[in-house]
């Protein structure tokens, strides 16, 4: 799950991780408001979404003016503003960040991970800040730090201040970098984060080390943990596909091809979207119903697919472990009758009851499609779709 940079910068705030002082706006006229609050002679107005490169898109803007903070709010609200994170369709700006203009001496990257080799949070920070952290690994790989962090001792002292100095604070300010690191890391393991990136951490003209931007994902799995952080979860920034999807706990995630795809276990899905590709079709989707499907799911994932007007064919593919090859063909056929189906249904089955399942498939009496292994099922559903 992700939230957006003010909401970070909340929840950052709780562990004395300092950012400037700002104010989210969801109207032009709430923005004149958060300047005329936050006072002083420069503000940064910022669109609110989830996906980086805002500023090269023309999401952020400085402005020296109350009159400047309301034209560029009323510019930036409402606007379809496209990034290299969002794809060429872009992302609808509902929200603003209206905030204090900062005295800028420095930029830094700091940034923290889960490293699965160390199976340890990793802190990574650059002198680079502003730049995209894998062009400065691409290019200047030496000016990357990074330290393996105990999870028994924590961020020591001695590692922040020697990853701060190595980055370019000044000696003055190394203290107060370290309780930045510090913070941010307590913040990522207490919210159970899965990325925290501060670009740019900026050393300030007076020696200050803040925030200016932050982008927090967090692993949803632990999201049963923070109802205050699942309460941030802005469902417009989401495919509203795989929101519905999550009603009924089915994992999915919409791709551009035009093969529907109803699989049990991601590994299983990542196979039966790659024999797809082999025989030189697209998938439209990743949908793993998991182990515990019911018919009620299965019903589910078909109206789920079937939302989507490129799809021109399906795919089910079941190893009957945990899952019974008959409950799956039961939910197979109900969901078919339900929707109504008429685009062509592959459906390949092994495992538990799987002489049962295919029998009640043969037994419908609806047009499915019954094959072997997986090299056959994808042939079949590609010829179907193709009219072959």
């Amino acid at each position: 799950m992700n939230v957006h940079e003010y909401q970070g910068k909340e929840i950052l705030r709780r562990y004395g991780v300092a950012t400037p002082r700002g104010i989210p706006c969801f109207t032009v006229a709430e923005a004149d408001a958060a300047a005329r609050e936050l006072g002083g002679k420069v503000w940064v107005v910022k669109a609110q979404i989830h996906a980086g490169g805002r500023g090269k898109g023309g999401g952020v803007k400085v402005a020296k003016s109350l009159d400047e903070v309301h034209r560029h709010a009323e510019a930036i609200l409402g606007m379809t503003l496209v990034t290299h994170q969002t794809g060429p369709e872009g992302r609808l700006v509902k929200r603003l960040l209206v905030e204090e203009g900062a005295d800028i001496r420095k930029e830094l990257y700091v940034g923290m991970v889960v490293d699965r080799v160390s199976q340890r949070v990793t802190l990574i920070a650059s002198s680079e800040g502003g730049m995209e952290i894998e062009e400065v690994a691409a290019h200047t790989p030496e000016k990357i730090h990074k330290v393996a962090i105990d999870p028994v001792a924590g961020l020591t002292d001695a590692e922040a201040d020697a990853v701060a100095r190595k980055i370019g604070v000044p000696e003055p300010s190394v203290a107060e970098a370290r309780r930045f690191m510090q913070g941010l890391y307590r913040a990522f393991v207490e919210c159970d984060a899965s990325l925290a990136e501060i670009n740019p951490l900026i050393l300030t003209g007076d020696g200050r080390i803040l925030a200016l931007d932050a982008k927090l994902n967090f692993d949803s799995n632990a999201l049963f943990r923070h109802p205050d952080i699942v309460a941030m979860r802005d469902l417009d920034e989401e495919d509203p596909a795989e929101v519905e999807a999550s009603k009924y706990d089915l994992s999915y995630i919409s791709l551009n091809g035009n093969i529907g795809c109803l699989v049990n276990g991601a590994g299983l899905a990542m196979a039966t979207m790659d024999v797809i590709k082999l025989f030189g079709a697209e998938p439209a989707n990743f949908l793993d119903v998991g182990g515990g499907a019911t018919t009620e799911k299965v019903t589910e994932a078909f109206k789920l697919m079937l939302k989507n007007p490129a799809v021109k064919g399906i795919l089910v593919n079941i190893f009957g472990g945990i899952m019974r090859c008959d409950t799956i063909a039961e939910g197979v056929i109900a969901a078919a009758k339900e929707v109504k189906l008429s685009v062509p249904l592959v459906v390949r089955m092994k495992g538990t009851n799987e002489d049962q399942g295919k029998k009640m498939l043969r037994e419908s009496g609806l047009p499915i499609i019954s094959a072997d292994n997986m090299a056959d099922a994808a042939q079949k559903i590609v010829a179907a779709v193709a009219g072959k």
